[in-house]
């Protein structure tokens, strides 16, 4: 396969010490990816060109039009003038259960909903994850971030992507991913993890983004009942995390973090008394 080049170096004008001086930066590039399904485009994602075997399988898994990597029979990725088709073919009795349901829409890197056609779709049913067995402690919690701190090649040459990573305590950090969007970094690290046949309540996830819905929505259809994030959640995505069953952490910074969501799953030790 053609390796898709990732980043660009640009000259640019840029304000130092008091003058105007010419440089040089590197920046990610930002590319529409069509997800195909049986000749039809289900979805058009603005993405990093990479990981499209990973991106095929984990956004198939979290948009639900999968349950199992193995029903995927095919991906062919295709080269197109403005974008990459991502042309997947499923096996046989999932495609016109993809048929009844497809819909078109279109996600630019700050929304993962968007083109949605109902209320009830973007506030879609999130799966229960609090059988999960999966507990952690706070040096995992602190751990996990500065792991996947120390694993994002693209964000330290660009300081322009998002990273998402699974994270098993005792193994640290199986997989990685990065993407200009933060739930195709999801999608991918998903895929990655599937492919590899890693079960998602084994682990918490791991994002260097705000927690928006969606991002609890891919998490719990995964099965993690965890997710770590370095930045705040929204309302929303708190009460989705609290009916499902999911601890959500966010703002970790350093050795200090919150934990917005059932906090029975975190070994702190000793809570302090907060005024």
């Amino acid at each position: 396969m053609a390796r898709f080049k990732t980043t660009f170096k640009i000259p640019e004008a840029a304000w130092r010490a008091g003058a105007l001086v010419t440089q040089s930066r590197v920046v990610p590039e930002e590319t529409p990816i069509a997800l195909t399904y049986g000749g039809s485009t289900h979805a058009v994602m603005m993405a990093t060109p990479g990981d499209f075997e990973d991106f095929a399988v984990g956004f198939s898994l979290t948009e639900g039009i999968i349950t199992d990597p193995d029903q995927i029979e095919n991906i062919d990725v295709v080269a197109e003038d403005k974008g990459i088709d991502l042309q997947i073919t499923l096996k046989d009795e999932l495609n016109e259960a993809l048929r009844l349901r497809r819909r078109h829409m279109a996600g630019p890197v700050g929304c993962g909903l968007c083109g949605i056609e109902s209320i009830e779709q973007a506030v879609r049913a999130t799966p229960d994850v609090s059988a999960s067995p999966l507990r952690l402690s706070q040096q995992d919690v602190i751990k996990a971030v500065a792991l996947l701190n120390g694993q994002q090649p693209l964000h330290f040459e660009t300081r322009a992507v998002h990273g998402a990573a699974f994270y098993v305590p005792g193994r640290g950090l199986i997989a990685v991913r990065e993407d200009v969007g933060r739930h195709n970094a999801l999608d991918k690290l998903t895929g990655a993890a599937a492919r590899a046949g890693f079960k998602g309540a084994e682990g918490a996830v791991v994002v260097t983004s705000r927690v928006s819905v969606e991002m609890v929505q891919k998490t719990a259809i995964v099965g993690s009942p965890v997710i770590i994030a370095i930045s705040a959640p929204t309302a929303l995505a708190i009460r989705t995390a609290q009916e499902a069953g999911m601890t959500l952490i966010a703002l970790v910074r350093g050795d200090e973090f919150e934990i917005f969501t059932h906090a029975e799953r975190i070994d702190t030790g000793a809570v302090a008394d907060v005024a």
